[in-house]
């Protein structure tokens, strides 16, 4: 007759230590070592931050801004008790000074706040956070700075579970469709062949949907690089617009109706972004998607939009909307409503969230992906795939 289980030598065990015993011990072999780590209670131990400034490139051009001259970021480093380091950046293209100030806040503001809190409870830390710097504001370079938190704290969370983040909040696809932020403004050139050149070098990469600026100059310059763009891209691809916040309400009707006239797929942030009542007027009277957000801080932002029926594309930024938790909330409230999402900005970050969201529709890029049918596959690395080489930071770091 066999013998019976027993914890030791002399005590017999029962049932329900058996059962324990042997899920314990088959989590421990069947558990890899970063995963075990969300089996007990995970502390935050500390928080690093490195400034980086890569040289200028060729600024190009919207309707209002000039970008490419101060290419400034932050990296964020969140320490943990189990060694295993949350990742996250944030960046500045135009703003010179703006990396220095988003550094000062995660180390003399945020890092006093989350030194000893378990990054599995984001939300959590995202409360207290908002409790302790409310007072300065939670919109602007803030919001940047909570941003790059929660990014770093779901970094830390996938790697200790081993899963990459999109897995993790419940993934819709495998990969993303995706569109190029090619058709910029661009000095020297009158005959719009560096214009052209981008729009080309899209479509050779595999791309389906493109974007392009107007609003800088006239309507008559728009149509122009309108037609270019959509003899260009040829049938059974996608042509967007971006005006940048430049016009008040009339003009950005008039163009409006021009645009959607030509057959452009949506119509991007043609009015400054407190104008939810002239973004409501404007979605009721064209047909066109109107789409915006990218300036909009925090679900209660995006709330006021979309109750307003000021939206037909969101647009939330990684950097200003509050990171993976808040996104999530904006991408439920959007999907509530029937609307469709795309992010402003490409990347591991927005790749993990849109993957998970499912009304989002494309994500932005401004360069050479890995294109498979107009889409980019999933990231596969445990975490966020935020990461900084070292020799990046070693290169770039502002010393």
């Amino acid at each position: 007759m066999p013998s019976e289980p027993k914890i030791n030598d002399n005590i017999p065990m029962n049932r329900r230590q058996l059962l324990a015993t042997s899920a314990a011990s088959a989590l421990s072999v069947s558990m890899p070592p970063a995963a075990s780590a969300l089996a007990r209670q995970l502390k935050i131990t500390g928080l690093e931050t490195d400034l980086l400034k890569r040289p200028g490139r060729e600024p190009n051009y919207d309707a209002i801004h000039k970008l490419g001259i101060d290419q400034g970021s932050v990296v964020l480093r969140i320490k943990t008790d189990a060694g295993i380091t949350g990742w996250a950046s944030t960046s500045f293209g135009m703003i010179a000074g703006g990396p220095k100030v988003v550094q000062t806040i995660l180390e003399e503001e945020v890092k006093p706040v989350i030194t000893g809190m378990d990054p599995a409870f984001p939300r959590k830390i995202r409360a207290e956070l908002w409790k302790a710097l409310e007072y300065h504001g939670v919109g602007g370079v803030i919001h940047f700075a909570l941003s790059a938190t929660d990014i770093a704290i779901w970094d830390i969370m996938g790697k200790a579970a081993g899963l990459p983040v999109w897995r993790m909040l419940g993934a819709y696809r495998d990969r993303m469709p995706a569109y190029s932020m090619c058709g910029w403004y661009y000095d020297n050139d009158a005959d719009l062949s560096k214009y052209k050149r981008s729009i080309n070098q899209a479509m050779e990469h595999g791309y389906r949907a493109i974007k392009i600026k107007t609003g800088r100059y006239s309507l008559e310059d728009d149509v122009k690089r309108i037609r270019i763009a959509l003899d260009i891209a040829g049938k059974d691809r996608r042509v967007m617009t971006d005006a940048n916040q430049v016009f008040n309400r009339n003009e950005a009707l008039r163009r409006g109706r021009v645009y959607q006239d030509m057959g452009l797929f949506w119509y991007e942030e043609p009015l400054q972004p407190h104008e939810m009542d002239g973004y409501a007027e404007l979605a009721e009277k064209l047909d066109i998607r109107i789409a915006t957000g990218e300036n909009l801080y925090t679900k209660f932002q995006f709330a006021d939009l979309i109750a307003r029926r000021g939206a037909d594309v969101v647009q939330p930024d990684n950097r200003r909307a509050g990171g993976v938790t808040e996104w999530m909330e904006i991408a439920a409230i959007s999907d509530g409503y029937g609307l469709e999402l795309a992010s402003h900005g490409g990347g591991s970050v927005n790749m993990n969230m849109l993957l998970a969201m499912p009304n989002a529709i494309y994500m932005e890029t401004g360069g050479a992906q890995k294109m498979i049918d107009g889409e980019i596959p999933a990231p596969q690395e445990p975490g966020m795939s935020t990461e900084v080489s070292k020799i990046e930071i070693e290169k770039y770091r502002v010393r």
